[in-house]
């Protein structure tokens, strides 16, 4: 079929066969026709007599068959976009309806990383309680990698993490970025100096925090030769600062997390403060849900106020 200059139907919206658009979705999605008919069950000439119809709706030419499988138009990459905004839009009808009729219960399940400081979270949780107080909001407390599995495996819908690469069936709203500092406490001789080359400490002893440590933290400590000796280690950030705290060695810690102790004079940050190192923590949640109403309404809230704060 060879393009034409579609005209414009005013009643083009009563006419279209939307299951035609679905269809075109899961084409897209799955990368071929034979591989959204194998998905969908169905019939290889009847996904491709459905693209057809829809070309002819629409009078483009939305897919070219490729080796790889396809690959589509200008006109193609357009209907996606309006289709997966309208698929969006069909989801959050029973949550937007159950919203409106003030009819959501349930159960929001959340898993984050330990130490875990973010105002805008923080303020999230107050406001959607304020507004949904029926709903009950649970927190698992994990390694950064337990969150991500987690996720995956359909245990939560909602994680807040780190991750050092991406998942395709994860999706990411970056929520802040993180500072970490190496601590040691007033009793260690290192306390009150700071130190500009890492390979002085190759011989300190340390407190690590095993699964939890974020890589970042792992490939500088490996680079410089830190932490071979080791006195301590907690699966927690917050029992990995009780050890330092109590002199069993220095360590890594959130700089948010430990702030309140080096107000006190308990910890001590022995890095310059060009030398800290930083990570993204993300919100996170699965690409491809089945989320109840009380979970999607509290995402959104989350959402919403990290873009206002982002634009502010």
């Amino acid at each position: 079929m060879t393009d034409r200059s579609p005209l414009i139907d005013n009643r083009f919206a009563s006419r279209v066969d939307w299951n035609l658009m679905r269809t075109f979705v899961d084409i897209v999605r799955a990368g071929g026709i034979g591989a959204a008919a194998r998905q969908l069950n169905k019939q290889q000439p009847s996904i491709s007599a459905a693209l057809k119809r829809l070309e002819e709706q629409v009078g483009a030419t939305l897919l070219h068959r490729s080796a790889t499988g396809v690959e589509m138009t200008a006109a193609g990459k357009a209907m996606m976009a309006l289709c997966e905004d309208m698929l969006e839009a069909a989801r959050l009808v029973p949550h937007q309806i159950a919203q409106a009729t003030k009819r959501v219960e349930g159960f929001v399940r959340i898993q984050l990383v330990s130490a875990l400081v973010s105002l805008e979270f923080d303020e999230a949780i107050a406001s959607f309680h304020r507004r949904h107080p029926e709903i009950h909001i649970e927190i698992r407390v994990s390694p950064w990698r337990q969150v991500l599995d987690a996720l995956e495996r359909g245990e939560v819908e909602i994680g807040v993490g780190y991750d050092s690469a991406v998942r395709a069936s994860l999706v990411y709203e970056p929520l802040f970025t993180e500072h970490q500092q190496l601590y040691c406490a007033r009793s260690h001789p290192l306390f009150g100096y700071r130190i500009s080359r890492l390979n002085e400490l190759k011989d300190e002893g340390f407190v690590l925090t095993g699964e939890d440590e974020i890589e970042t933290i792992t490939h500088l400590r490996r680079r410089y030769r830190l932490g071979t000796k080791v006195n301590g280690l907690a699966e927690d950030i917050n029992e990995a600062k009780r050890l330092i705290l109590h002199g069993v060695g220095v360590g890594f810690l959130p700089i948010l997390s430990a702030q309140e102790e080096v107000a006190r004079g308990r910890l001590w940050p022995i890095l310059q403060p060009e030398a800290e190192p930083s990570y993204d923590i993300f919100l996170l949640a699965r690409a491809e849900p089945s989320r109840d109403t009380a979970t999607q309404l509290f995402l959104d809230e989350v959402v919403r106020r990290i873009r206002a704060q982002r634009k502010s």
